[in-house]
């Protein structure tokens, strides 16, 4: 099987949007105390954009902090779940390559798990374009921390089936992230954020079977694979609730 284009992979949640809607994690309310805390200011009566907004559900928190926001989301099926979910709030298409914005427009431009699916060669000049000055940009993951062992295990388990673990393989987002700024003017500041979520087995591997890496091997692969997991997961937590583990990889630049 030829490997999945990064193009493909970005595509792919289209046709899964009600899943990834259902069943993604969302984040704490410590990662917005911690984006207004780097930032130096309030998300409350901000204007924000969330970019790549996917389904909404970083679009919705933000919205709940008080701030003003904005989506921005390039998926036809994505979109189409956005306005599904959240229909009060406002949503353009368009990516972070091309901002849809007006230039010096936005006090937090923000990417929950999305910053990776652009090009930082397009994506970080437009980000200081359309950034005011002294503005932010947070860019943020959830990862799974290898310290637990059942997730360790787990890891092992999808690595020899798919080659990577979907969520361990976002951890290395935020070093890309800082490692290339072609503009040289986003100095990144970088704080995690642990929390967990307590959600059926079935949730977890609906969860997991999101994520691009199941999606473009097909269901045929990812519903075999994922009818052991759920095997394996029931020896090690019988009652059939587990507890997901995440480190939030939070990014913040200033703008000059």
């Amino acid at each position: 099987m030829t490997a999945p284009s990064h193009t493909d992979r970005a595509r792919s949640f289209n046709a899964a949007a009600a899943q990834y809607a259902a069943n993604r994690p969302a984040y704490p309310p410590a990662l917005f105390d911690a984006i207004e805390d780097l930032a130096g200011r309030s998300l409350t009566g901000a204007r924000v954009v969330d970019v790549g907004a996917g389904t909404g559900i970083a679009t919705a928190l933000l919205r709940q902090r008080g701030a003003d926001v904005l989506a921005v989301e390039p998926g036809d099926g994505m979109a189409a779940q956005f306005r599904r979910s959240h229909p009060d709030i406002p949503i353009v298409r368009g990516n972070g390559n091309a901002l849809p914005l007006a230039t010096a427009s936005t006090d937090f431009l923000t990417y929950a798990q999305a910053w990776h699916w652009t090009d930082p060669a397009h994506s970080a000049p437009e980000a200081l374009r359309v950034l005011r000055p002294g503005a932010a940009l947070a860019l943020w993951w959830n990862s799974t921390p290898l310290d637990i062992p059942w997730h360790m295990t787990q890891a092992r388990r999808i690595e020899r089936r798919f080659g990577l673990h979907p969520v361990v393989e976002q951890g290395a987002s935020g070093d890309r992230a800082v490692q290339n700024d072609p503009t040289g003017r986003l100095a990144f500041t970088r704080r995690k954020v642990r929390w967990s979520r307590r959600v059926p087995i079935d949730t977890h591997l609906a969860n997991l079977g999101s994520h691009s890496i199941f999606l473009v091997h097909g269901t045929e692969a990812s519903t075999a694979f994922l009818a052991e997991e759920k095997q394996n997961l029931l020896k090690e937590f019988p009652d059939g609730i587990i507890e997901e583990t995440y480190d939030v990889d939070l990014l913040v630049a200033i703008t000059p």
